[in-house]
């Protein structure tokens, strides 16, 4: 009796030892993944509320260095260098600090990540990059502390911090085009398929580069393949329409739709549609 009493005693001790509570974080932990181009991007930070604060020039003093979000220092890691506002930043992971201002805003990218919050000691020699960015009045609220990544093109997009009705604006480029024409350069110098051929003209054409040069590109994936699907058939269009054959991009146009409609894709149906009627004016 006394061992099972014992036991008993063990295990309610032991349940007491490992329970905890477990409740909401009050600046909740957000993590973004976001391709740019060719290069990826990851942004860990928290999110901190207004909950009817005054927050710049107040929760957030003028003037100060900020660890631009709560916790944990903000964090964007990216996996190319990249090109922040006329600026060279090395690939790798930086802490995003700031001095907010009425007017202007200095962005810092601290070359050391591992701080809650502020370093114990600010070094100048760590930081990346430091620029200015123009505050930008919001004629909204926006509740929760914002990082994100928006105006997304294959050669850049834009850092955005909102909060409160702040709106900070940092964009910056990636070395998509670097890395596309090398890549164009090694397939077709080495044993091309018809998907490379095509890939290529469809990045010159959107790129505005050599449009002859698409065609031509073009016009070879299509001769490699047998059964051209019709958005594939859609793109060789266009690209005849951009180089001035209109003649020759309805042709392709027409068949690009039969095999939308074959395949029930009305989205293509209609931009087919539209782009014979434009051509044949």
């Amino acid at each position: 009796m006394k061992k099972i009493l014992l036991f008993i005693a063990v295990g309610v001790f032991t349940f007491q030892m490992n329970a905890q509570v477990t409740t909401p974080q009050p600046s909740p932990s957000c993590k973004l993944e976001q391709k740019v181009g060719l290069t990826d991007f990851t942004l860990e930070y928290s999110r901190p509320g207004v909950k009817g604060r005054t927050i710049f020039g107040d929760l957030v003093p003028y003037g100060k260095v900020w660890r631009t979000g709560a916790n944990k220092n903000s964090i964007i890691t990216f996996t190319d260098d990249v090109t922040i506002m006329g600026q060279l930043l090395k690939a790798g992971s930086y802490a995003i600090y700031a001095i907010p201002g009425k007017e202007k805003w200095e962005v810092l990218f601290y070359k050391d990540t591992n701080n809650w919050g502020l370093p114990e000691k600010w070094d100048d020699g760590k930081v990346g990059a430091r620029l200015f960015s123009e505050v930008m009045p919001i004629p909204f609220n926006v509740e929760n502390f914002t990082i994100d990544i928006n105006n997304i093109s294959n050669s850049g997009a834009t850092l955005e911090i909102l909060w409160e009705k702040t709106y900070i604006a940092v964009p910056f480029t990636v070395p998509t085009d670097d890395k596309v024409l090398a890549s164009i350069n090694d397939a077709l110098n080495g044993t091309p398929t018809a998907s490379d051929y095509y890939a290529a003209a469809v990045y010159y054409a959107e790129e505005g580069k050599d449009l002859k040069q698409a065609k031509e590109w073009m016009d070879k994936s299509m001769k490699m393949n047998d059964k051209p699907m019709f958005y594939q058939l859609r793109q060789q269009s266009l690209i005849y329409a951009r180089t001035g054959d209109k003649k020759g991009a309805i042709e392709i146009a027409k068949k690009s739709m039969e095999g939308a409609k074959a395949a029930g894709n009305e989205d293509y149906v209609k931009m087919n549609t539209e782009s014979i009627a434009e051509w044949e004016k």
